[in-house]
């Protein structure tokens, strides 16, 4: 009776909580898009990147971000090419009954058309670099220095397409001059970044295929629903070996260049691709593929209101934030970085849409919002998650996994630095994120070395866990800032605005809120774990 008393008593307290919890951030967030309105409204003639807006005629629209502006213009165009592709290639596999090989063939070449109009000549240097990574996957497969061999070569590639632009055909004699001319509408070694990628992913699955796997089978079939219901899930299709036969030249230019995740992904292993090239995903039903695409009209509509009433990029590509108040420069950095969220959203899953219409399934790289993440390891889980499981599977494992975790994290994202650009505001991102993992990592390793039994345990923990989340999504802002905004040499700038008389009631602020906004995320996990 006792325990049923507590437990009724814990409900209305919790239930309390959650009415001041939902009333806090409703204030909070009134606050904030107010004064994002009377910024917008006060500094856009200062401002660069705007242009007349479309959807309220009297605003003017933030289209300074480079990225967004290139994909947002070229919407309509990559929707025809990719609509004319699949059009002909569920054409082709009807009429001809293709497998792998012959669907290969096709979507090579789809993929080399679409190359060709994006890269012109360059594409004599994408298929010359994946060809010599075919061969020496081929050739040292069977050696035990083989790891070695594969990530040398790729890195080695990573860094020079950077410090020579891309290259450029004189280089290879004054009659080759003339091909720098038809270089195409973009530049080839900023996409080749995702196909190092995949070049490393071939290397290791073909490698793996005679070897032990780790990934246990059996214990997964018990907890994966998609798997109890009889068809295979991502997950299996990336981690069950394929045969030999499968990792032909022809599948594996195709996985390389692959039309609909080639510019921008998302990322998957070789063995999950050839593995739907003979049989197509069917987890996730047309029902579902569908609505997915009316998801992503609806977030580009809100993409499209954010950045007709809300200037943040602007903001941020100026130097005008720095003479705004600490309050201030806190609403643009917190914009910033949803701004960044959406963009990459939107552009992700407008590309895992025309791959999944066609039959490949990848993962999707957002599954969470950047608004519902207290901490650093579920962060960068939900945020390009298909790069998260590409580094767990060929970098973090291989290196040791949870065993040498401290370590592994400087490793890793070091690489996802060098990976992005060659920046030192990049790497001072990376290595201040990784400084950010170690009291989380001692956190909570703490955690499960002192389990709590009584009611008031449990109460002072989640205390004490709602205030590491709110120092952990402060570290956050402040990491993403560096790497993405204001660079190393903004650090001491940031601490000097923060730490002044005027900016210690504005920290004080955000990390209250930050502590609200983690107990809100408790209780929406908790309301999950409720769920049949």
């Amino acid at each position: 009776m006792a325990t049923s008393a507590n437990s009724s008593k814990s409900g209305n307290w919790k239930r309390n909580e959650l009415w001041f919890l939902v009333i806090y951030a409703i204030v909070f967030y009134v606050i904030i898009i107010n004064r994002s309105l009377q910024l917008s409204s006060d500094y856009y003639k200062h401002l660069s990147g705007l242009r007349p807006g479309w959807l309220l005629s009297n605003h003017l629209n933030d289209v300074s971000d480079a990225q967004w502006r290139n994909f947002r213009g070229n919407i309509p165009v990559l929707a025809v090419v990719f609509g004319i592709f699949t059009l002909l290639a569920y054409l082709m596999k009807a009429f001809f009954d293709l497998r792998v090989r012959g669907m290969s063939i096709v979507w090579l070449l789809f993929s080399l058309a679409y190359l060709s109009y994006l890269h012109g000549a360059c594409i004599v240097f994408i298929l010359s670099i994946a060809t010599g990574n075919f061969l020496l996957v081929k050739i040292f497969a069977q050696k035990e220095y083989f790891p070695l061999i594969v990530w040398s070569y790729n890195i080695l590639f990573l860094l020079c397409n950077r410090i020579y632009e891309g290259y450029s055909f004189s280089i290879f004699g004054k009659q080759w001059t003339f091909l720098d001319n038809y270089r195409g509408s973009f530049r080839w070694h900023i996409c080749f970044n995702f196909v190092v990628l995949r070049m490393i992913s071939f290397g290791f699955d073909y490698y793996w295929t005679n070897r032990d796997s780790h990934f246990d089978q059996e214990k997964h079939y018990q907890r994966c629903h998609i798997c109890k219901s009889g068809k295979s899930c991502y997950q299996v299709l990336q981690e069950r070996n394929l045969h030999k036969d499968k990792f032909g030249y022809i599948t594996y230019l195709c996985y390389l260049v692959y039309a609909p995740l080639y510019i921008a992904g998302p990322i998957l292993s070789f063995n999950a691709f050839a593995s739907q090239l003979d049989l197509p995903q069917n987890t996730i039903s047309v029902r579902n593929v569908t609505l997915n695409g009316f998801r992503w009209i609806f977030c580009f509509i809100l993409m499209e209101l954010m950045t007709h009433l809300f200037y943040y990029n602007a903001f941020a590509n100026s130097d005008l934030w720095k003479r705004l108040s600490p309050m201030d420069v806190f609403i643009i950095g917190y914009g910033v970085l949803n701004f960044m969220w959406l963009k990459f959203l939107l552009i992700w899953r407008f590309f895992r849409f025309w791959s999944l219409i066609n039959g490949i399934e990848a993962p999707e790289n957002m599954p969470k919002c950047i608004n519902n993440c207290h901490n650093l390891e579920g962060f960068w889980k939900n945020w390009h998650a298909s790069f998260n499981k590409w580094l767990v599977r060929y970098l973090y494992i291989p290196l040791g996994g949870s065993k040498k975790k401290l370590l592994n994290v400087w490793v890793i994202f070091t690489f996802v630095a060098i990976w992005h650009d060659l920046e030192w505001k990049l790497l001072s991102w990376a290595w201040l994120t990784c400084l950010f993992f170690i009291p989380e990592l001692a956190f909570k390793s703490a955690r499960k070395a002192f389990q709590v039994q009584s009611s008031f345990g449990v109460c002072i923990f989640r205390e004490l866990s709602a205030v590491a989340g709110a120092v952990t999504i402060t570290c956050l802002m402040v990491a993403n800032l560096v790497g993405f905004v204001v660079g190393p040499g903004g650090i001491n700038w940031l601490l000097s605005s923060f730490l002044h008389e005027d900016g210690l009631p504005v920290l004080g602020g955000m990390l209250a809120t930050f502590y609200i906004g983690t107990k809100i995320m408790f209780h929406i996990d908790e309301a999950k774990q409720r769920l049949p």
